[in-house]
């Protein structure tokens, strides 16, 4: 298993570079990292008293690497899951925030566990995932990411400005499936004619 720095440093790279997109909630953005979580952790880079986008294009990888793993890795007690998921969830963590352990605890209560779906890795969810784990190892994280990819196309079903990441222009698979699919085996993933059924409510 890769190391949390190593994973740390593939989800830098897969973020990519500095983003304002109006359609995006998370507003300005580099290395995956928001402008609304520079402000939660007072990080005025450019120190002129205010935290914006202009301090956002002056994070550096490495602060977003550090950023990831003391607040999206170490806080949330992901470690305390089965190695096998961390990095699917960590990845989904950095994403999407709570709503990662929130898909995990809604997955693990379809085994017959019952969980409090709060989005916090406590004593019981961390149980929980290692019963499943022991009970099935080789679906455990495939099974995770189908949810995370049903998380994904269920938002954009609810908000039309979210289809772009979901749909590319030319109708192929947009960033937030191929990232879900990246934790996937390949045997799962969804062939283009399965992919353009599922979308084709959207026009």
């Amino acid at each position: 298993m890769p190391s949390v720095q190593q994973i740390a440093e593939e989800i830098v790279a897969r973020e990519g570079g500095f983003v304002d997109d109006p359609d995006d909630p998370g507003g300005a953005t580099k290395h995956g990292v928001t402008v609304h979580t520079m402000r939660r952790l007072g990080l005025d880079l450019t120190r002129d008293g205010e935290v914006d986008a202009a301090d956002v294009r002056q994070l550096s990888r490495a602060q977003a690497v550090s950023i990831f793993i003391s607040h999206y890795f170490v806080a949330p007690r992901i470690s305390s899951l089965p190695a096998a998921l961390q990095p699917t969830v960590f990845d989904m963590y950095v994403n999407a925030g709570r709503n990662a352990v929130r898909i995990l605890q809604r997955l693990l209560n379809e085994t017959g566990e019952a969980l409090a779906v709060d989005g916090a890795i406590g004593p019981r969810t961390t149980a929980a995932a290692q019963r499943a784990w022991e009970a099935a190892p080789e679906h455990l994280v495939d099974a995770y990411g189908i949810a995370r990819r049903n998380y994904y196309f269920r938002l954009a079903d609810r908000r039309p400005a979210s289809r772009k990441y979901v749909r590319r222009r030319d109708g192929g698979k947009g960033g937030w499936i191929a990232r879900a699919e990246h934790f996937i085996s390949p045997r799962y993933h969804l062939t283009q004619a399965q992919f353009d059924r599922r979308v084709a409510a959207w026009g």
